[in-house]
């Protein structure tokens, strides 16, 4: 099988991509290593923001589509010591620009914003290699191979396609996260879902933390974040949740139970979620044919801005093919020379945010932050 421009992954990076190539007149085709749309869940809130997540919609013509999506007061935010005294507490007055969405009806709209048969489910890339020419192909697990004249790697952190164009290997950051999810909180745990309030709550200290997020339904999804070697996570049997949540918060001993009872509390099983990155600078030369998006160029420290830069990376990148229809190099030189300070600046800036929320000041170094940006905003 021969096709024009092939992406690899449905995340929201690639189906933003293709959905924008689409509005163009561009024929795509996306490979996808999950057998059906409904083949995991798709994560929690997405809060979508103003300079580059709802742009990126924007250039795929689904404005009206995200906002009917977003969820009311959940861009509320509190910062918690470890007491559980409040340090900020942020209400959604309505004018902020990170409103907050379902992933997985997010991916949705993308998905029902293409043609029938754009998305290949089932489709997992086993390997990829040049022709020459600009022109790769992609083998799949299942036997199939495709050759296209265009690559696209949006196959995120442990990218098939990355090795094309650079030899970075993520590396895991010293901090994991275990995520669990508390439901029906405010009936089942009341003291809990009060510390956590509307929408996101941050109790930190320096290298650990909790935190936690109110979703639809009641529900608190929630991350206990602890700087420790991999071996560590290692030892810790997670097929025994009670004991492995129990384990977690003796880390957090001394902390208020209200915020303990996130860890302890949870109603489904632990899930170990080790933080990788990217080298915060990666780049690569220009390699005829092929590029990255999201994840896969610029795995960082999660700050809030990985879906939105692969949204907007897609949309850029779309438009960049669209700009150049003839010159399909031309138009990834273009895009890759925007690609790589934008993610390098947004690199840069989640190892910030991350020395804040976990480093020898926290959580004073983000309750700073935050009172500043306050200021600026009302000066």
């Amino acid at each position: 099988m021969r096709t024009p421009v092939t992406i690899v992954g449905a995340g929201l990076g690639g189906l933003t991509l293709a959905r924008v190539l689409h509005v163009h007149g561009v024929p795509v085709t996306v490979h996808e290593a999950e057998s059906s749309p409904a083949a995991r869940t798709q994560g929690g809130l997405l809060d979508i923001h103003d300079h580059n997540g709802q742009l990126a919609l924007e250039a795929a013509g689904l404005t009206d589509e995200f906002r009917a999506l977003v969820l009311e007061g959940h861009q509320a935010m509190r910062i918690l010591d470890r007491d559980g005294s409040v340090l900020l507490d942020e209400p959604d007055d309505g004018t902020g620009g990170r409103p907050e969405v379902r992933r997985g009806e997010l991916r949705r709209i993308l998905l029902e914003s293409l043609p029938a048969g754009t998305v290949r489910w089932g489709s997992k890339a086993s390997g990829v290699r040049s022709l020459g020419g600009g022109r790769h192909e992609v083998a799949f697990a299942d036997g199939g191979t495709a050759v296209t004249e265009l690559l696209v790697g949006a196959d995120g952190a442990w990218s098939r396609v990355r090795p094309l164009l650079s030899g970075a290997v993520p590396e895991y950051t010293g901090t994991s996260f275990v995520e669990t999810y508390l439901y029906d909180a405010d009936d089942r745990h009341p003291a809990a879902a009060k510390a956590v309030g509307a929408g996101s709550m941050l109790a930190l200290a320096p290298g650990k933390g909790i935190q936690a997020h109110r979703e639809d339904g009641g529900a608190l999804h929630t991350y206990a974040a602890l700087s420790r070697p991999l071996e560590w996570f290692a030892a810790l049997d997670f097929a025994d949740a009670a004991a492995t949540a129990a384990r977690i918060a003796g880390e957090f001993a001394g902390w208020a139970p209200e915020l303990t009872e996130l860890i302890t509390g949870g109603d489904t099983p632990l899930v170990l979620r080790p933080l990788y990155t990217l080298p915060p600078a990666h780049r690569w030369d220009r390699v005829p044919g092929v590029t990255l998006l999201g994840d896969a160029a610029h795995l960082m420290i999660p700050s809030g801005e990985g879906a939105n830069l692969a949204m907007y990376d897609g949309a850029e990148l779309g438009r960049a093919l669209a700009a150049h229809p003839d010159d399909t190099e031309a138009a990834l030189a273009a895009y890759e020379r925007d690609l790589f300070p934008r993610s390098a600046g947004e690199a840069a800036e989640a190892v910030r945010l991350h020395e804040r929320m976990f480093g020898p000041r926290a959580p004073r170094g983000l309750f700073e932050m935050f009172a500043g940006e306050e200021r600026a905003a009302s000066a």
